[in-house]
């Protein structure tokens, strides 16, 4: 999908003198030559399942409390790696835990596009950078390295929020030859992360989209979309409004392990419980599926969202992108070394062999024999508990465009 980064261009490195100096203290050490971003090698499309963890850039438990990620390797794009090392004046045990902190984003932009053939939409908001959730699994997390940044912990707590955006919105929908569609919000980062209580910046855009009548489609794993019931509501009686909510596991044990920070999955029934209530079309997303770990619940998801009066579902099939990949690597073997050979061998029969394919049409469900049967399981228990007869579908003739700042009023 297109994104509306404008990430600031950094002037090139100087060419030092090879071989490379030892690493200054402090942790900084210049990448060799075949290691920086121009002469990388492509990356391997599957990894050495024999390799260790990468120690050097491994946290210590206590540093990353509550935290999806086990490291914090540096961006792909940085021309100097940093490196943990002890270098006599301060031990590891005095360093600080990572702690979540809130930048100002001031992007001229809010109105993301794509053009992407296996998407059914071509236009999204994201009203965060980075999310505290801190999903392991979210391959939303190498976008962090286009901001110098590291796709691990980084993501997770070095977070940018847009509070500009609503104003952004107003004034692209009352561009000149606007014409209304679907926005898509949640399809990156989750716009309902726990910043979101304190900046609002969501509240403020569904405020505008629902001034405008223009249509909106939420993903989030958060039972704090409920604090916006009455718009969602007010919003749903004109057709102009549908959410989906992500639960990926019903064990709420797992669920903390795989996503630190969002709700457990009780409360994302609830949640949608309380939406289909007030008349707010809601869906479940099984998503993502993951074999040998969560793809035995699927029938069990589906029953618990049928329960709460859903509807319809979708599901979507694990993507490891990019650094994803070896953060997931590292993560099942912290957490289930014993099922780590297995549930990658599995990722591979999906993928061709590889561990991601991104080619259009599959980087959602996958493909080959075990792929196959997640998806005809999916259809069978939708088919049986009576999912996706109808589906939602959101009007635009309600859309009244902003009038423009230059713009004189009408007589008649």
């Amino acid at each position: 999908m297109a994104r509306s980064y404008a990430a600031v261009k950094r002037p090139p490195a100087p060419t030092p003198s090879w071989p490379v100096p030892p690493a200054p203290a402090g942790g900084f050490a210049r990448r060799p030559p075949s290691q920086r971003p121009e002469n990388a090698r492509p990356r391997s499309a599957a990894a050495d399942l024999d390799a260790p963890p990468d120690a050097e850039v491994a946290v210590e438990d206590a540093r990353r409390r509550g935290r999806g990620a086990q490291s914090n390797a540096t961006g792909r794009y940085e021309p100097l790696a940093r490196i943990a090392f002890d270098d006599g004046w301060q031990s590891f045990e005095e360093l600080p835990p990572f702690k979540t902190t809130v930048t100002i984003d001031s992007t001229r932009k809010i109105i993301a596009r794509n053009d992407s053939p296996d998407i059914s939409f071509d236009r999204s908001i994201n009203p965060y950078r980075g999310c505290e959730h801190g999903c392991i699994y979210c391959f939303a997390r190498p976008t962090h390295a286009y901001l110098g940044l590291s796709p691990g912990l980084d993501f997770e707590t070095k977070l940018f929020a847009k509070p500009d955006a609503p104003k952004l919105l107003e004034r692209e929908l009352s561009a000149a030859g606007y014409a209304p569609r679907t926005i898509a919000i949640g399809t990156n980062t989750d716009p309902y992360q726990p910043i979101e209580r304190e900046h609002q910046v969501m509240r403020r855009i569904l405020e505008v989209l629902d001034r405008y009548g223009h249509p909106v489609g939420i993903v989030t794993k958060s039972a704090l979309v409920l604090r916006d019931l009455d718009i969602l509501a007010r919003m749903a009686q004109r057709n102009l409004v549908k959410v989906a909510l992500s639960v990926t596991t019903l064990d709420s044990h797992l669920a903390r392990m795989m996503e630190p920070r969002a709700a457990t999955p009780a409360r994302r029934l609830d949640a949608l419980r309380q939406l289909t209530a007030a008349g707010v079309p809601a869906s479940v997303m099984v998503a993502p599926v993951i074999p040998a770990l969560n793809d035995a619940e699927i029938e069990r998801i589906l029953d618990a969202a049928a329960a709460v009066g859903v509807r319809e579902a979708g599901y979507v099939l694990l993507r490891l992108p990019l650094e994803v990949r070896d953060l997931f690597r590292e993560w099942l073997m912290a957490n289930f070394p014993d099922r780590y050979r297995h549930v990658f061998k599995l990722i591979r029969e999906t993928r061709g062999g590889k561990d991601y394919d991104s080619s259009w049409g599959k980087r959602m469900t996958g493909g080959g024999p075990v792929a196959w049967m997640i998806g005809r399981r999916f259809e069978l228990a939708c088919e049986k508990r009576g999912f996706n007869k109808t589906r939602t579908r959101l009007t635009t003739d309600h859309f009244s465009p902003p009038r423009r700042a230059a713009e004189q009023l009408r007589l008649f």
